[in-house]
């Protein structure tokens, strides 16, 4: 498995449950989720929480997935971390490449086996 800490930052709490139960299903790394992308910073750049992968809503209160993605990628001590954005919209995975520092741009899944295939490929 290349990853074992999993940090989900996504407004939407049925969202992560939803993810949560797809993960457990399909591996044992451990997983955190934050709903409000401003706190998910703060704990990040604290050190609060050390994911070794991020999948980001793009969509969020606050602060979008992007922009939260381009104040990761200022702090030396976090940007690293690869981070994978996440939508519901599909097209906008056609300007996924206009922002930086994303490792990936995936479309969430509609339902739970494809949320569960997309997991797996994505991190074992």
């Amino acid at each position: 498995m290349k990853y074992k800490n999993i940090l989900q930052i996504d407004d939407d709490h049925d969202d992560c449950e939803f993810f949560e139960q797809a993960l457990k299903t399909v591996s044992n790394a451990s997983y955190t989720s934050v709903h409000d992308p401003v706190d998910a910073l703060r704990k990040l750049i604290n050190k609060e929480i050390k994911p070794d992968l991020i999948f980001m809503d793009v969509n969020m209160p606050y602060m979008s997935g992007p922009e939260l993605l381009t104040e990761i990628k200022k702090r030396k001590v976090i940007k690293n971390i690869p981070v994978i954005l996440l939508s519901t919209s599909p097209f906008l995975s056609r300007n996924y490449e206009k922002i930086v520092g994303a490792k990936d741009f995936l479309v969430k899944p509609n339902t739970f086996n494809e949320l569960k295939s997309m997991i797996r490929s994505t991190i074992i």
